[in-house]
């Protein structure tokens, strides 16, 4: 079980810190004045007032009992903490500064953040028969850190939210509800807002005794079940190794059942962007008086800067990516051509050996290709934009082959006032082949295929 919560930790801590730092990681830099962008529950009124964030995180997740079912929730965020730099004065005083430098160290007075994560359960699912309201305070705090020349005083506000759980039962599945509130007292302006506001909230749901179902790919006959289930502000993925059933991270992102840190980055960035080689490189061009001043500002920016000024040729090399066997096929042969033998895929002429517009890929048994109908089932690759498209009827305008062996199929919305235009200049939707269904050997209907239920 550590195995399969580390692996669900790891993703759930690059949710933690989505947003924290923005490179170049300076305090000057236009990009650090607004951090702190997912997954903030304001205090009372904050949103209303126009000064803060929706004080609600909620969702529904599916369990699939098994005799004596538990259900445990761990509530992950960040607490802002105000780093307050302050000069000793000649009579042993201390006045507040912008700056404190002490050799070859210096700090900014700046905004960090300390991790929190409050657990809750195991309770039975038919405890939750009746809504359960369960408090989750934190006490505020002062820390003084002496320096040379000065100190450093950091310091907390309270925070106070609540965790509230029901369950009911849905066509032989139990729906849970599970929301986190913030009800801080509202606050005074925007400082004070997100100084009582939890920062990058998501939660981890571990069941015992049952599994949970997806929401994303649900299985037969869940189907109605997942459409009633209502999510607010989150994104509820399957989490941990792909036979996981046991966890589920409530997301403030929108991610994929089974969600992994890719294992060519060798470490956090703090900004989730998998942009890893463009950011180390970034890092390596500034100038020794940059990074001086990303260091001043958080611990985290100086070991990023520490870790990319260490990094051998090698560890950027593997930044870069992975090149895969091009000739790997996971179609029939023969609807897409193979390269000649000898042509290496980047060679012009490996382009003559394909044609996106005549050629053809294998689903459910049909031949797809250019003019083909289909309808969109946007799946766990999907993102935010693709998932508008679910249900929607499609033509095929081509079928590509990347380097690295998948199948891309090019398509036009039918109904789309523009299609014509999009295929005009070749702006295409691109899905993989399970996630369309051919429509031309069936009447056009809007009942799923037993494949979809």
């Amino acid at each position: 079980m550590s195995t399969v919560w580390d692996r669900a930790r790891a993703v759930a801590d690059a949710v933690l810190y989505e947003g924290y730092l923005l490179y170049p990681y300076r305090a000057t830099s236009a990009k650090n004045q607004s951090r702190w962008q997912f997954g903030v529950l304001g205090p009372q009124d904050a949103e209303h007032s126009g000064i803060g964030e929706d004080d609600t995180l909620s969702a529904d997740v599916l369990v699939r009992p098994a005799g004596t079912t538990t259900l445990s929730v761990v509530v992950r965020f960040l607490q802002l903490q105000h780093r307050a730099v302050e000069h000793r004065t000649d009579d042993g005083g201390f006045e507040p500064a912008d700056e404190l430098v002490a050799g070859d160290r210096s700090w900014l007075t700046w905004d960090e953040a300390v991790e929190r994560e409050i657990s809750f359960g195991p309770f039975a699912l038919t405890e939750l028969e009746n809504t359960l309201r369960l408090p989750l305070v934190v006490p505020p705090g002062t820390e003084i850190e002496a320096v040379d020349g000065g100190r450093l005083v950091r310091t907390r506000r309270e925070l106070r939210a609540e965790l509230m759980l029901s369950a009911e039962p849905d066509d032989g599945l139990t729906r849970v509800s599970v929301a986190v509130r913030n009800i801080a007292a509202p606050a005074v302006d925007k400082d004070a807002a997100i100084a009582t506001s939890l920062i990058g909230t998501h939660m981890l749901t571990e069941v015992r005794g049952g599994e949970f179902v997806s929401l994303l790919e649900p299985p037969p006959g869940a189907t109605a079940a997942v459409a009633r289930c209502r999510r607010h502000r989150c994104f509820p993925v399957l989490a941990g190794p792909p036979d996981a059933r046991d966890l589920m991270l409530i997301s403030p992102i929108i991610l994929y059942d089974h969600p992994e840190i890719a294992e060519q980055s060798d470490g956090a960035l703090y900004d989730s962007t998998e942009i890893d080689e463009i950011l180390t490189l970034r890092i390596m061009t500034m100038t020794d008086e940059e990074k001086a001043q990303a260091r001043a500002t958080d611990p985290l920016a100086a070991q990023i800067i520490d870790r990319c000024d260490t990094m051998s040729p090698e560890a950027l090399l593997n930044l870069h990516g992975v090149l895969r066997d091009p000739h790997a096929r996971t179609d029939v042969a023969g609807l897409i051509p193979e390269i000649p033998e000898g042509v290496d895929w980047w060679d012009p002429m490996a382009d003559n050996a394909v044609n996106p517009g005549v050629d053809a890929v294998l689903v459910d048994g049909v031949r797809v290709s250019c003019g083909s109908r289909v309808r969109l089932r946007p799946t766990r690759r999907a993102d935010a934009q693709d998932l508008f498209y679910a249900d929607r009827v499609a033509r095929v305008t081509s079928v590509h082959e990347t380097v690295d062996g998948e199948t891309h199929i090019g398509v036009v919305i039918e109904d789309d006032p523009a299609a014509d235009l999009h295929e005009w200049y070749g702006r295409y939707l691109y899905f993989a082949p399970d996630e369309v269904e051919p429509l031309d050997i069936q009447e056009l209907s809007p009942e799923r295929s037993s494949r979809w239920q």
